[in-house]
């Protein structure tokens, strides 16, 4: 029998990820269930189910070559797709389970509804022991910034350990089974003696993350992380986004003299405000995976209301 976990480890894209967080909770008769057939010994008349070659595909569907459970998941991924591109996955190994994985229950049928309005799109307990809890967490990108906020607010001062933040995957490339696979293996390379992220943009950072461990762009203490969404969300309500890209193209002149003629013209073109921040934060002398960072962190934060 298949176990929840495994599962999540047969998924190849984040839609089909999200499918099968969600069934954990709404159905786990389905994914964690031993009554299904076991597949019969592979030969020219008979075969295993497609995706998981695990149990027999369903008989009664004589053209899905899955069994009930593949066929429920990639059902469910097909509506997920869209979504799945606006979310950010999170593997925790702390010493507490996070209170605002699961909001209180006010009412039977309303919980999913709160936790949606709170941006959880699906959430998953692996193991629960005194001083050692890992889970798995999926989160809509702008909500990223206010559930650490609240875990911080809350947990921050009692919670060790380390949260990995990393993007879902498409039908190309590494699979989102194999993805997480990697994030488990380096979940014990810090002691935990604080809460630390480890925060990867991209698939490619997953699979080689010492390269961009040097470039000190993945790892910080979780008040630095904040800072820096909090510096992202700045970004983005001051500066437009065809100055934010102009900005970028400026930055990556090789250029030098071409470089500060047209640094002094972009910023007589900017607001008053945009020129302060840019100043007060050098931006000009960051290095060029700081730069990167910043950038792909404004995916992951909303705009400031101005008056």
């Amino acid at each position: 029998m298949l176990t929840p976990f495994d599962w999540i480890r047969q998924t190849r894209t984040g839609s089909e990820l999200l499918a099968v967080l969600h069934y954990i909770e709404d159905r786990p008769d389905l994914v964690g269930r031993d009554t299904d057939e076991i597949g019969p010994p592979h030969s020219a008349l008979t075969s295993l189910c497609q995706r998981c070659r695990v149990y027999a595909y369903a008989t009664d569907r004589a053209r899905t070559p899955y069994c009930p459970t593949c066929s429920a998941i990639l059902q469910r991924a097909r509506s997920l797709k869209e979504l799945s591109l606006n979310t950010v996955l999170l593997w925790g190994h702390v010493n507490l389970l996070p209170r605002n994985i699961f909001p209180p229950r006010q009412a039977q049928g309303n919980t999913h509804a709160e936790r949606w309005q709170r941006g959880i799109l699906g959430a998953y307990v692996h193991s629960q022991t005194p001083g050692q809890t890992r889970f798995l967490l999926a989160l809509h990108r702008k909500a990223l910034k206010p559930w650490l906020e609240n875990l911080a607010l809350y947990q921050g001062m009692e919670m060790r350990g380390l949260l990995q933040l990393f993007p879902t995957t498409g039908m190309t490339g590494a699979s989102m089974g194999d993805l997480l696979c990697h994030i488990v293996h380096h979940e014990s390379r810090f002691p935990m003696d604080a809460l630390r992220v480890r925060f990867f943009a991209t698939v490619q950072q997953v699979l080689r993350p010492h390269h961009y461990d040097k470039q000190g762009v993945v790892n910080f203490e979780v008040s630095e992380f904040l800072s820096m969404l909090e510096m992202a969300a700045v970004f983005r309500t001051v500066l437009h986004p065809d100055e934010q890209q102009m900005l970028l193209e400026l930055l990556n002149l090789e250029n030098p003299a071409e470089s500060h003629f047209y640094w002094g013209r972009f910023m007589g073109y900017l607001n008053p405000d945009a020129r302060d921040m840019l100043d007060g934060w050098n931006v000009r002398n960051w290095s060029k995976p700081q730069l990167s960072l910043l950038y792909n962190l404004i995916e992951y934060v909303a705009f400031y209301h101005t008056a």
